[in-house]
């Protein structure tokens, strides 16, 4: 490029010069001439220091990154005559999800016959909706994809708010539990009769997108 409209390193235009021109100003400023504008006639360059831009830009898409919402998409599956002690399971699942900031896909599941009743699927979708009490709001309606029906819900603005209390309790609890480890540990008393058996709980935490769960003689109410 024989010329191009130079942009001083305060940010002043001063305007078209020869390139070789522009290349020696960086010299002897002992700054980097770079293209800001290459579709530009004639191109717009720079005057500035690179590694410093080039640091600049990084910690603006750090900081942008950092003020990012991950939102997850959970999914719950139903069928249409689920047993209502299920229901009551898998709306519970649906709640918490939806407190946590989460959106939920309700998926509704037809087999044999029920795909000939796809209206009781949409009931079930909407009764959930309403069940859930403020909670959610619908952010795609009830839609059909072969056998199953789907459902997208999104946390409300209660249930946005409720997210966002229970990650600021989060931190404390965390910040609290940082604390507590700084802190000098009490004395231990290893006298033998003072150290009572190691006790060990076990338990089982399920934690996953997809939830299906529902019993099978849930399959046997089908209609033949």
């Amino acid at each position: 490029m024989p010329k191009v409209r130079l942009i001083g390193a305060d940010g002043e235009q001063v305007g078209i010069v020869n390139t070789d021109d522009a290349r020696q100003m960086a010299r002897e400023a002992d700054l980097d001439l770079v293209e800001v504008a290459a579709g530009a006639k004639p191109p717009v360059a720079r005057l500035l220091d690179y590694s410093k831009y080039k640091y600049e830009q990084d910690q603006k898409a750090k900081a942008a990154r950092k003020h990012q919402t991950q939102v997850n998409v959970r999914e719950i599956k139903l069928r249409p005559k689920i047993a209502q002690n299920d229901y009551n399971t898998k709306k519970g699942h649906v709640t918490r999800f939806l407190k946590h900031g989460d959106k939920v896909k309700v998926t509704i599941m037809f087999r044999g016959r029920e795909q000939a009743h796809p209206e009781r699927g949409r009931d079930l979708l909407y009764r959930l909706f309403e069940d859930l009490e403020g909670l959610a709001t619908i952010e795609s309606k009830p839609l059909q994809e072969g056998r199953n029906m789907s459902m997208l819900l999104g946390p409300s603005k209660e249930a946005a708010k409720l997210a966002e209390e229970a990650k600021k309790n989060s931190k404390s609890k965390k910040s609290d539990e940082r604390t507590e480890e700084e802190a000098p540990a009490a004395p231990v008393n290893t006298h033998p009769q003072a150290v009572a058996p190691d006790a060990v709980s076990e338990g089982v935490t399920v934690d996953g997108e997809a939830v299906d769960d529902e019993p099978a003689a849930d399959d046997a109410t089908d209609d033949k």
